[in-house]
């Protein structure tokens, strides 16, 4: 084994495609408490499994001891869930983030690879996002992204602990569970389309993404936990609008369907693109197009999802 390696949220979306990906030549602990992973997505990986919280400070000092690097994924990864109850997502996004650094800290551990988000840029019309600009978060999910990073500056400079901040943008691929109000578009409209329906865009879908796929992002991970500090953009660098997305997924699927549009939804930003030029400095780029990692989502979907 190379590593001992902690990934919280580690039975979740991109937690579980990092922790599959690290557990071929690494000793890994996947702590979650099940609230959004599932225990599914863990099937066949060689990882220790702790059923826990991030509230749970004395868990992850227990659960850190003699690792090397980890990987905070864990979060209320949504922007609707936030606006409705901010007061749960700042608890689990500020207050759980703070934990782990702690325990980190207090474990010995090297580095924290903390899971940012695109979102701590608001609905700026400036674009491509650089990380140099001015955050402004426009819901309480974006602003417990932002008071992380903060508090992993902060931890770097006084005690430390190495660490990177990595803004994902919109990501997609295997394992993302489009039965959850949740999940991602592309996995939702996977899931709708494939059974001949019309998905649903919220508001004119003009409004663009920068889709980056997971694979992708868990290379940044391991990336990350190897080089660099500070904050990286992790994304496609391309924007698509949504309308573009529905037809790709269409042409892919073989099936003409239209989609329906709906209002647009509180929080949500209009348009996304990334600057990802500062990300080569931890060797980042992007190896897998749109088109390719839709067709091999849909081709998990088919496997694993159309078929239940």
């Amino acid at each position: 084994m190379d590593r001992k390696l902690a990934i919280t949220g580690g039975a979740g979306f991109v937690g579980s495609n990092l922790a599959e990906a690290l557990a071929k030549e690494n000793q890994v602990v996947v702590i979650d408490d099940l609230s959004f992973g599932r225990a599914e997505n863990l099937a066949g990986i060689n990882a220790r499994f702790v059923r826990g919280s991030i509230l749970d400070l004395d868990l992850l000092k227990t659960a850190f001891q003699e690792v090397d690097c980890v990987f905070h994924q864990a979060a209320i990864a949504s922007v609707q869930r936030s606006v409705q109850d901010p007061v749960w997502t700042g608890k689990v996004g500020t207050e759980g983030t703070l934990n782990v650094l702690v325990a980190a800290r207090d474990a010995g551990v090297r580095k924290v690879v903390f899971a940012s988000s695109a979102a701590v840029y608001g609905d700026s019309t400036e674009l491509p996002k650089r990380e140099g600009m001015c955050p402004d978060p426009k819901s309480p999910y974006a602003v417990s992204k932002l008071a992380g990073e903060h508090h992993c500056k902060v931890f770097r400079e006084l005690y430390g602990l190495e660490t990177v901040s990595l803004r994902y943008f919109n990501v997609f691929g295997p394992r993302q569970d489009p039965s959850s109000e949740y999940s991602g578009v592309i996995s939702r409209f996977i899931s709708v389309m494939a059974k001949g329906e019309s998905p649903v865009i919220f508001g004119d879908g003009e409004q663009t993404r920068d889709f980056v796929y997971v694979k992708d992002v868990v290379r940044a991970n391991i990336l990350a936990s190897r080089s660099g500090s500070g904050v990286f953009n992790i994304a496609g660098g391309r924007r698509t609008n949504l309308n573009q997305l529905a037809s790709m997924i269409g042409a892919i699927l073989g099936c003409n369907v239209r989609p329906e549009h709906g209002n647009p939804r509180a929080g949500d930003i209009r348009d996304s693109l990334a600057n990802i030029s500062r990300s080569s400095e931890i060797g980042y780029e992007p190896e897998t197009s749109l088109e390719d990692g839709l067709a091999e989502t849909i081709k998990w979907f088919s496997r694993h999802v159309c078929q239940k």
